[in-house]
């Protein structure tokens, strides 16, 4: 009996041993198992954290590939695109930061949503419906931390801190944080604060019980793009790479990418680090720090040449910018790593993102505005263990319009609002609908400040993309993705494309139409010149910029 008894014990351990065994070896795994998985994740309740950089772009991205890969690895963000599916192909329908949060928030267009401009914009309508609100209402806990950028207070959400400083852009050292409608300066890096916050409300400020939606929002890398204390010098022995097209000419382009105020030689000396004197104040402060945004304004050592300066600025730019990307992707590991060790990583829904895509001398450019490639897509990653295979890249067009249905609906939430965005669910699933929308529709409207970029509206494809430039110059301009991925040859007049050309602009009205958008270039000049009021009600050093460098008083 006594050994019959510990047979039998062995037969079980040797079973249990087994069943472990499978259902932690997925290697094999059957499509039949891996639905049952699917099926199973679906049918709980995920927790959702979404993450959004401001200004970050795929080019910083080394999952995405680049001529930075390999100097400024991203293996936090990294890690998500291995173990979720990377998107080749998220446009951003207005790509500026305050329209396209409105965006994501409304799954709607500027024109619905009311939000159209950084600059002159106004603040949000906090009347509307947002995504939070949804969650909120079916049972979610819902937190905010970061940048929130909207003047308006954030509805939806159960606890919120934002950056409530600088026109709510807010500050890299030492910032100001509205925290539930009060303001608390806070001691610190604001990219390891917001994290912090996050990290403080997952272990202390929420029902473990209960599902959780929590936005985090960093700051970084958006200007002056001033890295940690650590990564100050990260690279200052070495020559960042150039991108190939930094020496652009702009040619067929001249009225357009040819006349803006986002090239090289539009840095001030606040972005380029130069020590402030002391002792400056008001407009006088804003004055100094600001020199180098005004056309014929060049900071630079003395004794450089034009195109020495031009390098030194470059080189000064990317070496912060990449810096304060690289403390971004610490900070996702802190909440990587966190999921991991109160076992919360198999229920959890991580997305990555941002506002927009960026320039990181590509044209020779900083900042975004354009529909061209570096500005319009934005980096997306999702990560959802049991639904979304590990390590796929899709190369459908989604839209930053689609971000609310979709959370929604992977949150088996259902809800009666209109939207203009569509749930991409069964695309993270692997399955692409034969219908599915393979077309953006893109409105850019502000004008000309900041940087004097042409309010346009175009179309965007897998193939390619289609502009009309029209604030107070009438230009077209047409790119082959697939033969000129890098946009440098307008050919909107080329004989072979004319057929081309005529069903895109009949495929772009369309989309104007579905998008209630389909106005005369008078009322979408009306809306470039309508003064909706700032973001902020009071001055601060930011809202008196304006004034500065136009010479208002």
């Amino acid at each position: 009996m006594k050994s019959l008894k510990k047979t039998h014990i062995i037969g079980i351990t040797a079973l249990l041993l087994t069943l472990w065994s499978c259902k932690n070896d997925t290697s094999d795994t059957s499509p039949e198992l891996a639905m049952a998985q699917s099926e199973t994740a679906e049918t709980s309740r995920p927790n959702i954290i979404y993450i959004m950089a401001d200004d970050l772009t795929t080019q910083a991205i080394s999952a995405y590939g680049g001529i930075y890969k390999d100097i400024a690895p991203t293996p936090n963000i990294d890690r998500l695109a291995r173990e979720g599916m990377l998107f080749q192909d998220a446009i951003c329908t207005n790509a500026i930061c305050g329209p396209s949060r409105a965006a994501i928030l409304t799954g709607n267009y500027s024109n619905r949503n009311g939000y159209y401009k950084n600059e002159s914009g106004g603040k949000f309508d906090a009347s509307q419906w947002t995504f939070p609100q949804e969650f909120q209402k079916n049972g979610y806990q819902t937190a905010l931390f970061g940048k929130w950028h909207l003047g308006t207070e954030p509805v939806g959400f159960d606890t919120f801190k934002y950056h409530n400083s600088a026109g709510q852009q807010g500050h890299y050292w030492d910032p100001v944080y509205n925290e539930n409608g009060e303001d608390v300066k806070e001691k610190g890096y604001a990219t390891n604060l917001s994290a912090d916050f996050a990290l403080n409300w997952l272990e202390a400020g929420r029902e473990k019980q209960d599902p959780f939606m929590m936005i985090l929002q960093f700051k970084a890398p958006h200007r002056p793009w001033e890295p940690d204390e650590k990564y100050e010098d990260l690279w200052e022995d070495m020559e960042m790479p150039y991108p190939a097209t930094f020496n652009d000419d702009y040619e067929g382009r001249e009225l357009t990418a040819g006349d803006t105020e986002m090239t090289m030689d539009y840095f001030s000396r606040r972005d380029m680090k130069y020590e402030e004197p002391a002792n400056l104040k008001g407009r006088e402060k804003i004055e100094w720090a600001f020199y180098g945004a005004k056309k014929g304004e060049i900071v630079q050592p003395d004794g450089m040449t034009a195109e020495e300066g031009r390098k030194w600025r470059y080189q000064t730019y990317i070496k912060d910018y990449l810096a304060c990307v690289k403390s971004v992707d610490d900070n996702i590991g802190r909440v990587l790593e966190y999921l991991d060790k109160n076992n919360l990583a198999d229920n959890t829904i991580i997305v990555l993102t941002s506002d927009q895509g960026f320039y990181l001398g590509d044209h020779g450019f900083f900042d975004k505005r354009f529909i061209y490639e570096e500005s319009v897509r934005m980096p997306f990653i999702v990560k959802y263990p049991g639904v979304v295979k590990p390590g796929t890249v899709n190369e459908d067009v989604i839209a930053n319009i689609d971000f609310a249905p979709t959370l929604l609906d992977l949150a088996g939430i259902e809800t009666d609002q209109d939207m203009h965005g569509k749930s991409f669910k069964t695309l993270l699933k692997g399955n692409t609908p034969d219908d599915w929308q393979q077309a953006t529709y893109y409105h850019y409207y502000e004008w000309p400040y900041w940087h004097h970029v042409q309010p346009h509206y175009g179309i965007r494809t897998p193939k390619f993309t289609l502009a009309h430039f029209y604030y107070n110059i009438d230009v077209w301009e047409l790119y082959d993705l697939e033969k000129d991925p890098k946009q440098m040859n307008n050919i909107i007049d080329d004989p072979a494309y004319q057929d081309t050309v005529v069903e895109l602009k009949n495929q772009l009205a369309q989309l104007m139409t579905k998008y209630e958008n389909n106005r005369s270039l008078e009322d979408f000049r009306k809306i470039t010149d309508t003064d909706y009021g700032s973001i902020v009600d009071q001055k601060d050093s930011e809202t008196s910029v304006q004034d500065v460098l136009t010479g208002s008083d």
